[in-house]
């Protein structure tokens, strides 16, 4: 099932946009021609993934410093040990759409 989070042209490069849905809020991310989706929440600390810093291809959370690769999610340095949840993504038309149904974490 594919969910419409905003247009791509609302996304400047290199930053995070938050996108509240019902069951989940989600942070996308475009890195030049590129389009990220993951939960926007630190998985150490639960604060927004959103509130940090864009760098290349991974998202710093603003509390603790912990880095997400953009791609799978994965922490790449303390104190973060698990992984965020990504979505798949899709620019239809210049809509952004995630695929809610194939979550990775």
């Amino acid at each position: 099932m594919s969910t419409r989070l905003c247009q791509l042209a609302e996304l400047p490069d290199a930053s995070a946009r938050r996108v509240e849905l019902t069951d989940v809020d989600i942070a996308v991310v475009r890195v030049g021609d590129e389009v990220f989706a993951l939960e926007d929440v630190c998985s150490h600390a639960e604060f927004p993934l959103t509130d940090g810093e864009v760098d290349g291809a991974t998202i710093e959370c603003a509390l603790h410093g912990s880095r997400f690769d953009l791609r799978t999610g994965k922490p790449l340095g303390p104190p973060a040990t698990q992984p965020v949840r990504t979505y798949p993504v899709s620019v239809t038309n210049g809509d952004v759409y995630i695929d809610m149904e194939n979550v990775n974490a």
